[in-house]
């Protein structure tokens, strides 16, 4: 033991000590708290000395944020403030007990909670109510063109007859013929528009919240014409600035595009700008199954290697100089440098979530340089990971945050305990062997780290996204090298050159190594075990995987090998975690069911999106046009039935006149509609219940034993939570001749409403 233990360990061996009455008269198999005590005292004080208690801050901090969304009603603002009163004064006067530790955990936890809540009343804007065509005018904040079409989002002025309380500030458009639109334009077109869909199942993913607090109040498209007007009012100077920033990151990726040419040209931009638009979904599907998809979200591997890049030029162009490296802080100079590139770099691309936290962390490592403190520590993380939750707390729950902390963090502590081991001599190898020598070494650096990033975020890409790819160590291993030395500091290169006209070739250049980053995800796609489906698990599961994460990678003691029993216990929740027999679809126009096959069938119109995502969450690699999803279905104008696997017919209600026979026959009915009072099936799923549960499950059970899970809380809603509109409504055409809306969640353009989950995962 140090000779010098901290206060802290000193107050809780004084604790231990009275709880064993100094006698050690509690026992358990034979070993008694006395014996017990001495251990968990030297541990504690080991993590005291090594400063590993500021870590446990950011992680209570995280935990207050949990809590917040966690909560089944909006809570009161005065709550935990006074809370976070009361844990600051605790810990103010508590320094010399045990309980500061306590009162400070308390106080960051209870400050998360705030962080929340603030965040939650700073963003909250109106959301549409209903599927609404209505006349739209607003001016364009920006645009991306895609294949199909290109996407728009839009600042709303007047959207129908809606008054401000009624109309979404910004909404999200897409536009089936191209368009000439430029980020700034005022535009008046008709607009086919619904509110931002919820989750596909109970647990999905859920773009209602995401789009909540992107500000985003409705998604859809443009029909007919588009025209471009005079503005009504000068646009105000963040529009200004977004509309100078959209229209260089398009002239950007148009030149980058057709400098590099073809995919290559595609992704070689969106490394750049942030413009994915113009990558295709076979390419996306190349790079998911090789498991280099985040090479394409600007996230922490972009912005390391970036300000790496800067820094590095910086120093080794002032290191040239000697009168210069021996009398100035060039190594200062060029983190300073290299923090004003991260930022303009985050500016350029778009700022999107991924990048913005990305930022935080890049900035938080090279301040520490400036500050003359290690750049990669615990502490620095730390600290990265409370800025990112205060200004975004939201983040805490979707799954770039979690796997870029999560591999940050392994990272970190692989670096520590790579700097604890005596280090070899080389001094007395000649040249070559020292060359070899450093070439193995990076060798064997780049693929654990590889390994250790992925057995870092396996758990979050399986929750997340029901698939896992054991194989991306592989594909990661031979192409991250070609992205580090040739992608991005071809990237910088190419911007610094760009204003004198001379980039072209560094684009090309560019595009040559992120051809061979194509071309092994186009390999690897066909291999067998390139991507695999796993069933959707609790979130428990997740929470405990994520506390023997932070034990492992926080604590510097003996104590991190207690990460064995909540990573045992998060294995044993996943591997047993039952799976629903039936999905049905938020606005109950289809449903699938597990036939006596044992796989699903799909029963009505769902969108491709949907079906895909009830497909992941079963751990089912089929794809939504699969021709097997209709087996064991029968369907005609009234609507569709089939068997369940545990022999119960399902039906699913298109038109009134079906309920007669249906209500009779089936076991389990799902419809849109209103069932009418009196239907004898066991099991209803209807309009009413859908508005109140949002997208709902059903796990069978024996004896009417079933299990029926909604996606919304029963008698609450939180401030982004939005429940099935009763009708829809139409302000334009529909309205005036009293005909109801012919807009449907499926006619809204679904394949532009729902985005594709994993363009928001990090790396």
């Amino acid at each position: 033991m140090p000779p010098e233990r901290s206060r802290q360990a000193r107050a809780v061996a004084a604790v231990l000590d009275r709880a064993t009455g100094g006698r050690g008269a509690v026992r358990a198999g034979g070993l008694s708290l006395a014996d017990i005590t001495p251990f968990l005292v030297r541990c504690l004080d080991e993590e005291s000395t090594h400063r590993r208690l500021l870590p446990w801050a950011a992680v209570s901090f995280g935990i207050g944020v949990l809590l917040y969304f966690a909560a089944d009603r909006e809570p009161s603002v005065w709550a935990p403030v006074a809370a976070l009163a009361i844990a600051v004064g605790l810990a103010a006067v508590s320094r010399r007990h045990v309980t500061f530790v306590a009162a400070v955990a308390a106080a960051f936890l209870f400050a998360g909670f705030l962080a929340g809540a603030a965040r939650t009343a700073r963003v909250e804007a109106p959301v549409l109510a209903r599927v609404t065509i209505a006349p739209l005018t607003g001016f364009v904040e920006s645009v991306e063109e895609r294949p199909q079409g290109p996407r728009a989002v839009v600042r709303v002025e007047t959207l129908g007859n809606l008054g401000d309380g009624e109309r979404p500030a910004r909404v999200r458009v897409s536009m089936r013929e191209p368009a000439r639109l430029r980020a700034g334009d005022f535009i008046e077109a008709t607009a086919r528009l619904m509110p931002p869909p919820g989750a596909a199942w109970p647990g999905g993913y859920d773009f209602t919240r995401d789009a909540f607090f992107r500000g985003i109040g409705a998604v859809g498209s443009l029909v007919g014409r588009v025209e471009i007007s005079a503005p009504p009012r000068v646009p105000d100077w963040r529009l200004a600035l977004a509309t100078w920033l959209d229209e260089a990151r398009n002239a950007l990726t148009t030149r980058i595009a057709r400098a590099a040419g073809g995919q290559e040209g595609a992704v070689s931009a969106a490394l750049v700008t942030g413009k994915r638009g113009l990558i295709t979904e076979d390419t996306n599907e190349a790079l998911r199954a090789a498991g280099l998809y985040h090479i394409v979200s600007i996230s922490g591997l972009h912005m390391a290697l970036a300000a790496g890049t800067v820094f590095w030029a910086v120093r080794a162009l002032l290191a040239l100089f000697p009168a210069i490296a021996l009398t100035w802080p060039i190594k200062k100079i060029a983190a300073a440098t290299a923090m004003a590139g991260a930022v303009g770099y985050c500016l350029f691309s778009g700022a999107d979530v991924a990048t913005q936290r990305a930022l935080m962390m890049t900035l938080t490592m090279l301040g520490a340089i400036l500050a003359d403190r290690p750049a990669l520590s615990m502490r620095n993380l730390a600290f990265a990971a409370i800025l990112c939750l205060a200004l975004e707390p939201e983040a805490v729950l979707g799954p770039s945050f979690q796997m870029s902390f999560s591999a940050v963090a392994c990272l970190v502590a692989l670096a520590e305990w790579q700097a604890a081991r005596p280090g070899r001599g080389e001094a007395s190898l000649g040249p070559v062997a020292r060359a070899l020598c450093h070439a193995w070494r990076w060798t064997v650096t780049l693929v654990v780290t590889t390994l250790v990033a992925s057995l870092a975020t396996g758990a979050y890409g399986a929750y997340h996204f029901q698939t896992a790819m054991p194989l991306s160590v592989v594909g990661n291993g031979i192409a991250l090298p070609f992205v580090s030395f040739i992608v991005m500091p071809a990237a910088v290169l190419g911007v610094l050159l760009n204003p004198f006209g001379l980039d072209a070739p560094i684009w090309w250049l560019m595009g040559q190594g992120t051809a061979i980053v194509l071309a092994v995800s186009h390999a690897m796609q066909d291999w067998r075990l390139s991507v695999m489906a796993i069933p959707a698990f609790p979130g428990s599961a997740l929470i405990l995987f994520s506390l023997a994460l932070l034990v492992l990678t926080i604590c510097i003691s003996p104590l991190r090998w207690l990460a064995a029993v909540p990573a045992a216990a998060a294995l044993a929740i996943a591997a047993g975690a039952a799976r629903p027999d039936i999905f049905v679809d938020r606005n109950g126009a289809s449903a699938a069911v597990r036939g006596v096959e044992g796989r699903l069938a799909v029963l009505g119109r769902a969108s491709s999106f949907v079906v895909a995502q009830w497909l992941r969450a079963d751990g089912d690699a089929r794809q939504p046009g699969d021709e097997s999803l209709k087996s064991g279905v029968f369907c005609d104008r009234d609507g569709c039935t089939m068997q369940a696997v545990d022999g119960r017919m399902v039906a699913l209600v298109r038109r009134p006149s079906a309920f007669v026979e249906d209500c009779r026959r089936a076991d389990i009915l799902v419809t849109a509609l209103t069932v009418p009072p009196g239907c004898a099936a066991p099991v209803v799923i209807d309009r009413t219940k859908l508005r109140e549960n949002g997208a709902m499950a059903v796990i069978l059970g024996n004896g009417g034993s079933d299990r029926l899970i909604g996606q919304l809380p029963s008698d609450e809603r939180r401030a982004w939570m939005q429940a099935l509109p009763s009708r829809p409504l139409s302000t334009a055409a529909g309205a005036a001749t009293g005909r109801p809306s012919p807009a449907s969640a499926d006619e809204t353009g679904g394949e532009d409403q729902e985005p594709d989950v994993s363009s928001d995962a990090a790396d």
